[in-house]
């Protein structure tokens, strides 16, 4: 029964036209890119922040379904952010985050895996990359675990592992290509 209920939610079509959905990001430039990219596949931005200090006045009374938060800023990060919606903000405690980050290195991405972010995503992105990531959220099955200080996604990935790069198509393509030549110069040997 799991697998049927599984290839269910693979093919399963995901609307988010009425989701709630918060993004924060201290750079005026990058909040209107994101919020550009989110009304570009059907998603209405409720809330825009430039800090995290309005983010958490926003989260501690008004429940969302997404938050798409920048890694660094000033004063409180999005690394804290997300640690204080995790254990302070009951009614957002397990809203899917996204973080963003111009720059990512690997201790980092443990810092944002950590604070209970379920994915990252680096700057610049294109919009299919984070409809991408959006869609990955929305559909992963990881239990919520508290142990320690950390609450948030089960940090290990099982099975499925992240979604594939976008050079994964341009493999599939080069893949089809090349069995089309292998036909066509099998067909050519029997002339």
């Amino acid at each position: 029964m799991s697998g049927v209920g599984e290839a269910l939610r693979e093919s399963a079509v995901i609307n988010l036209t009425s989701a709630t959905t918060m993004v924060v990001d201290d750079s005026s430039f990058g909040l209107d890119l994101t919020c550009q990219a989110l009304r570009g596949f059907g998603i209405r931005t409720s809330y825009t922040c430039q800090s995290a200090a309005e983010a958490m006045e926003i989260l501690a009374d008004q429940p969302i379904d997404l938050l798409v938060v920048d890694c660094e800023m000033p004063s409180v990060d999005g690394y804290e952010l997300v640690r204080w919606m995790r254990r302070s903000a009951q009614a957002n405690a397990l809203a899917p985050v996204i973080m963003t980050a111009a720059h990512m290195r690997r201790s980092k991405l443990t810092e944002a895996r950590d604070c209970g972010a379920n994915f990252v995503v680096t700057k610049p992105f294109s919009a299919a990359t984070l409809l991408e990531r959006i869609v990955w959220v929305a559909r992963d099955v990881r239990p919520f675990l508290e142990v320690g200080d950390y609450f948030g996604p089960d940090r290990r990935i099982r099975d499925r592992g992240p979604p594939s790069d976008e050079r994964r198509a341009a493999v599939i393509r080069k893949a089809a290509f090349d069995a089309e030549q292998a036909e066509r110069d099998a067909v050519e040997d029997d002339q």
